[in-house]
């Protein structure tokens, strides 16, 4: 009974700070013609309402897609049209076709404010207590203090509650967790289905996708695919197609309305990249213009290699030994590969790295932290933009202290707790003197939080010069690159050196 109180204290905890920062101005407020991102929820809302479903994805004097047309999988459409549904029921005028544009009134704030935190109760929520349940050989205060460190995560509270851009995101993350959970505890099944769901609901879970693939695949090899690993195959692919058939189903109509769709999620003409995001080609088109110098084509070959190459080493690894351990560092790996090398990437899709580094709190809690940190501060230009300063500040304290509190950050350096002791050992075959490594990373992390904290008050004291305006979004972008570049290092040399642990702390005894 007393676990069930402190997991319900947890959750209001959770809450209170998602409506607190909920009650932030939201994005591009009162500022026409687009009104913000705000405004795109809403108007999706409108469009699922009153269209039929072969126009929700196509141009017409009724859904002009340069007006915040859907560019999300089937799933977020149906869900727009089930809030529409509630909105209709509440006010018309709020889901009126064309008379609705850039409605906004303290009741349907209310509303909109009430479909997000519905979905984290519905959703995410659960899947995080769950989860965090679901840990093995932990004291139950350790499962409750990683629960509520997950939950006071920053970055996803900011994005979805404060900027109200790209919303929802607690409901492809939640239904990743849930299949994360499924196949981890051999519910394949389930969780091949979770998985489809979010990857049907947003296609930027295809970070996520490798993984999954390749530790499924791993699970039947080792089954035997000569036996039941081939029958849990047939099962998954069953799984798998089904799911996305019942999805798709409305837009399989024609074939040019299945094209158009498509057109919509991978929207390639826009080119490498838009706005200022930390990874690789926006810290590189600093100082050489990739856009101007390469043709589109060219560029989305380099992408497509980069991301494929940088995330090979540790999808081949999960899938000749598959382990629930191996496949979350996996999921992290992937997902930062795909972030610092894929085409079209926004800063938001952070979070999707962010995700899984919550799952590893309990086993790397200082670098877990270092890197939930980071990834707040690199949508900094974002968040300040939207005017979201004291609310940044105070969630990234309030989950600072709670990660401080519950995990012995300090004392976490060590090589064994770092999960680098079988690299250690590797190195100093040739190099004896090599004792320094968690002393490294300390100064690294000491180095990282001064150049964070400096720039967050450049950027909020200073103007920049006139001939470079951008000039501390830059440099926030770069700074976090080269943060995220390390974090992609070091993950790929635990996942590598992971299977000699075992041997390693032997010889060492």
């Amino acid at each position: 009974m007393e676990n069930w109180y402190w997991m319900t204290l947890v959750v209001l905890i959770g809450l209170t700070v998602r409506w607190t920062v909920s009650l932030s101005p939201y994005s591009g407020a009162g500022k026409p013609p687009m009104f913000g991102d705000y405004e795109a929820q809403r108007h999706w809302q409108e469009i699922t309402f009153n269209l039929p479903v072969k126009e929700w994805y196509f141009n017409s004097s009724n859904n002009n897609l340069q007006y915040w047309g859907l560019d999300y999988p089937p799933l977020t459409a149906y869900h727009s049209l089930l809030c529409a549904y509630v909105a209709e029921f509440i006010n018309p005028d709020w889901v009126a076709l064309h008379t609705s544009r850039g409605y906004e009134s303290q009741a349907h704030k209310l509303f909109m404010r009430t479909t997000v935190l519905a979905a984290d109760l519905l959703i995410y929520i659960p899947a995080v207590l769950l989860y965090c349940y679901s840990l093995k050989e932990i004291s139950p205060k350790r499962k409750i203090a990683i629960a509520l460190c997950i939950l006071l995560y920053p970055g996803l509270i900011l994005i979805d509650y404060g900027h109200f851009q790209d919303i929802y995101n607690s409901v492809s993350l939640g239904f990743a967790l849930w299949g994360i959970l499924g196949v981890s505890c051999d519910w394949d099944l389930l969780g091949s289905l979770a998985f489809c769901l979010a990857l049907n609901y947003k296609q930027m879970e295809l970070y996520h996708s490798l993984p999954f693939f390749c530790f499924l695949l791993g699970k039947c090899f080792k089954k035997g695919l000569k036996g039941k690993g081939f029958v849990l195959l047939i099962k998954i692919a069953c799984t798998v197609t089904a799911s996305f058939l019942l999805c798709w189903l409305p837009f399989f109509t024609e074939r040019e309305h299945t094209l158009q769709v498509l057109r919509r999620l991978f929207p390639v003409d826009r080119g490498l990249f838009e706005d200022k995001v930390a990874n690789i080609w926006c810290s590189v088109n600093v100082f050489l213009k990739i856009k101007e110098i390469l043709p589109r084509h060219i560029q989305l070959a380099i992408s497509f290699c980069l991301t494929f190459l940088s995330l090979l080493p540790a999808c081949i690894k999960l899938t000749l030994q598959p382990s629930s351990k191996g496949f979350r560092f996996t999921l992290v790996s992937c997902a930062l590969s795909f972030f610092l090398f894929s085409f079209q990437v926004h800063e938001k899709s952070i979070l999707l790295v962010s995700l899984p580094v919550c799952l590893l709190l309990n086993e790397i809690p200082f670098m877990s932290t270092w890197f939930l940190l980071v990834s707040t501060f690199s949508m900094l230009p974002l968040l300040l933009k939207d005017e979201l300063l004291l609310p940044s500040v105070v969630t990234v304290m309030v989950f600072l202290v709670a990660c401080a509190t519950f995990f012995p950050l300090c004392g976490s350096t060590s090589e064994e707790q770092l999960q680098l002791t079988s690299f250690a050992v590797s190195v100093r075959r040739r190099l004896p003197g090599f004792t320094f490594l968690p002393r490294i990373i300390r100064y690294l992390f000491l180095s990282s939080v001064i150049a964070m904290v400096l720039l967050t008050i450049l950027s909020v004291t200073l103007n920049p010069p006139q001939k470079l305006p951008d000039l501390f979004s830059v440099l926030v972008c770069f700074v976090s690159c080269i943060n995220f570049i390390f974090f992609l290092v070091y993950f790929n040399i635990v996942i590598m050196w992971d299977s000699k642990n075992g041997r390693n702390r032997k010889k060492i005894n």
